[in-house]
């Protein structure tokens, strides 16, 4: 448990170091995003791009695990 959530920091300070350069992909702005964006509203249920996060992380902890 120690060294998954030392591995959990690790990568979200990265991913915090690299946010210029990840936030220029389009993830989240993927085809099945719904964004509703009304005047003093706006509401953002990324589906798609949970789905595609969702499917890379079940995909990294099967191959780790063999």
């Amino acid at each position: 448990m120690q060294k998954n959530l030392i591995v959990l920091g690790i990568v979200i300070g990265l991913a915090g170091l690299l946010w210029p350069w990840l936030s220029k992909l389009p993830f989240g702005r993927l085809p099945g995003d719904i964004v509703i964006d009304k005047p003093g509203l706006k509401i953002f249920f990324p589906i798609t791009s949970m789905l595609l996060v969702s499917g890379l992380i079940s995909l990294l902890m099967w191959l780790f695990r063999k």
